[in-house]
């Protein structure tokens, strides 16, 4: 049963719009020392926007913070908006490898809020840490870091 305007405005119903889902994928890259944000299309080929944590606080160690990926979301945003893009497929990875930190640091969730709260439509939250496969030698020696 198809409705026209006049007999959806009839029934107290808001008039349906449909606008065009333009989908982007946000990768975030979150350590302990800063949190960086880019928007590629969904190839990943075209970079539309990136922005970083030490774009927008001035002190080094405020890099990570919850605070400065906000404020690095926000950035990205208003940029998708002003591409047409109203819809992100997120991306977070920590820094992991035989090395790094195998969870993400404290702006990864801060950023994914910040964008759900500007407007941004969310499809997909993917985690894709690379993780190792027993490749390089771990560093620490034979018995490993003593604390």
């Amino acid at each position: 049963m198809r409705l026209d305007k006049m007999q959806v405005e009839e029934r107290g119903h808001a008039p349906i719009t449909a606008t065009k889902m333009r989908w982007g994928v946000a990768h975030i890259y979150s350590s302990y020392n800063n949190t960086i944000i880019t928007v590629t299309d969904i190839t990943g080929t075209e970079t539309l926007a990136r922005s970083s944590g030490g774009q927008i606080v001035k002190q080094d160690r405020l890099e990570s913070s919850p605070a400065a990926a906000m404020g690095a979301a926000k950035k990205v945003a208003e940029i998708c908006r002003e591409k047409g893009i109203n819809g992100l497929y997120i991306r977070v990875r920590a820094q992991g490898g035989h090395n790094g930190s195998k969870n993400p640091g404290p702006g990864a969730q801060a950023a994914i809020k910040a964008l759900a709260r500007i407007g941004m439509r969310i499809g997909k939250i993917e985690e894709v840490t690379p993780e190792p496969h027993n490749g390089c030698r771990m560093k620490g020696g034979r018995r490993g870091r003593r604390v």
